[in-house]
């Protein structure tokens, strides 16, 4: 049973911002006084050497790509294993591939790898390798997350190796997603994994093998996670000598420990941005990661509420959206309101749906009528989480407004997340989330699908189901449309969630380091090419 966040390019489900803590660990970075002594590192010119340490709030789950799912862990990955395109503003970046073609009639799709790639331990990476990590993706008996995106109308996606750095794709049928589903794949080591049975839970993760610029050093469970350069990366040397992930579940401490310059990198709560910026230590880097953060109503709860659509108008009913950003978000600036769930960068996205707007009086109605007055329901959120605690607290204060109590249950991350991804979970009816699911809508199915690892509301609906069939088959662009919009109403309609916004994140970055336009800003993980990170 997976205990970690599944998804497509579903990137963090938890809305779980990124920490530090303020213990010591070797190869530490400069503290702000080694900053101002040192000419070069003020010049704004890149500097060979040094330690960029970055805070997260919990320790990794898994360092494989292909069961990553959590926040930390693909921070980390992506760092540890290159991927084999990304894509940005609809252009390609190329990695290990060199390109990546399409036949004419598009069920064939074309890998070329770049030659001469190895992996940390100087083994040659090949079309053996991306062969191999498909299989194994495809395995039923290994459990990966990615797996239902390669199956398309119940036949799988065959990758066939054509030489050392030529791969095939073969496709059952037009599948206008592959590109997004195959953007995700960053490939595994074969020589490393070909003969364990179950590679999710192989010893071998513990000491991962990448192909990315920075290489497996150490782990400290609780601690921290350090990767030093790995000097043939096919991308250029890279400038630091290591990355440091320091691991901290106390999020005062955290912004305590970045104010001293103890750490470097971290995600800022809206409510701690003036703070930080006033160090004048920090650019502050504010973009969209196309996130939604939204309720969850677990249908699975083991009072049964839930699972009537009319008790979760009525919940619904009692809120007020653009409450719920002020008072979580502190501006709208940092959020815009949410009513679909597809993010504003998805295509189709159509957030005219039909909302249960607030309506006081007709939350009660609704309540009144299926029994849910004065009733209790359980709010599941991890400690140390200010957007989620906000969230929490304000559901608190406005449910009680119609009848309804809320228990406030806050755990520490890794509990929650134990919590939330747990199928047979029923002791609670609410929860926090927050996804990034990417650009193509099909990479929305499996929060919403009957049955899917990743339906943590446990919604079932055939006509849902149906939809998203029939959206990942659709070669034409404005039938395609038609099926997503129809999906957008039907989900929003059913109050599956409550989508609250499509939030900003802000990151800030400690001055002495350069490199940030280069490295590229990217969702979930930070940077998607942190070799070109250095000290200035």
């Amino acid at each position: 049973m997976k205990k970690y966040f599944s998804g497509v390019i579903i990137l963090a489900l938890l809305t779980m911002l990124v920490t530090a803590c303020s213990g010591d660990n070797s190869g530490n970075s400069a503290s702000p006084s080694d900053a101002s002594s040192d000419a070069s590192q003020t010049s704004g010119q890149p500097k060979d050497g040094g330690n960029l340490i970055i805070g997260v709030a919990a320790d990794p789950v898994i360092l494989n790509p292909n069961y990553a799912g959590d926040r930390v862990s693909l921070t980390i990955d992506q760092a540890l294993f290159a991927p084999l395109f990304q894509v940005n503003n609809g252009k390609k970046t190329f990695y290990l591939a060199d390109s990546l073609e399409p036949s004419a009639d598009k069920l064939t799709y074309t890998l070329k790898l770049k030659s001469g790639l190895t992996w940390h331990d100087g083994e040659k990476l090949t079309a053996d390798d991306v062969v191999f990590t498909i299989d194994k993706i495809l395995d039923e008996k290994q459990n990966s997350m990615l797996r239902s995106n390669f199956i398309i109308n119940g036949k799988p996606i065959k990758a066939v190796k054509v030489d050392d750095t030529t791969v095939e794709f073969k496709l059952p049928q037009v599948s206008p997603a592959f590109e997004a589903t195959l953007v995700q794949v960053s490939p595994i080591p074969k020589h490393i994994f070909e003969h364990e049975a179950d590679i999710e839970k192989s010893p071998k993760n513990n000491t991962p093998v990448g192909s990315g610029p920075f290489k497996f050093k150490e782990y400290k469970t609780g601690e921290y996670v350090t990767l030093e350069r790995y000097d043939n990366y096919f991308g250029g040397k890279p400038h630091l000598d290591s990355i440091t992930y320091r691991i901290s579940k106390d999020a005062n401490a955290a912004n305590l420990a970045l104010q001293n310059g103890e750490i470097n990198i971290k995600y800022v709560d809206p409510q701690d941005a003036a703070t930080i910026e006033s160090t004048g230590n920090f650019e502050m880097k504010n973009y969209s990661e196309g996130r939604l953060s939204y309720m969850i109503f677990n249908e699975n709860s083991d009072t049964g509420l839930l699972a009537k659509k009319e008790v979760r108008e009525a919940l619904s009913y009692a809120l007020n959206r653009e409450e719920m950003i002020q008072v979580t978000y502190m501006s709208p600036d940092y959020a815009d309101p949410a009513k679909s769930f597809v993010t504003p960068d998805g295509l189709y996205h159509d957030n005219n749906v039909t909302t249960y707007d607030n309506n006081v009086d007709k939350a009660k109605e609704l309540l009144q009528a299926n029994g849910v007055t004065g009733k209790k329901l359980r709010f599941i959120i991890t400690s140390g989480n200010k957007a989620q605690e906000a969230i929490a607290l304000y559901v608190q204060q406005k449910l009680k407004e119609v009848g309804v109590d809320v228990e406030i249950k806050s755990m520490d991350a890794s509990a929650f997340n134990d919590k939330f991804t747990d199928p047979k979970a029923t002791d609670f009816e609410l929860t926090v989330g927050g996804y990034i699911m990417g650009f193509d809508p099909d990479a929305y199915s499996i929060l919403f699908t009957t049955g899917s690892d990743s339906n943590y509301a446990h919604y079932s609906n055939k006509e849902a189901d149906q939809l998203f069939q029939q959206g990942a088959s659709e070669g034409d662009d404005a039938k395609r449309g038609e099926i997503y919009k129809k999906l957008q109403e039907t989900i929003a309609s059913d109050a599956v969630i409550y989508p609250i916004a499509y939030t900003k994140t802000i990151v800030a970055v400690d001055k002495r380091f350069g490199g940030l336009d280069e490295a590229v800003l990217k969702p979930v993980v930070i940077f998607e090419d942190p070799s070109k990170l250095y000290m200035k």
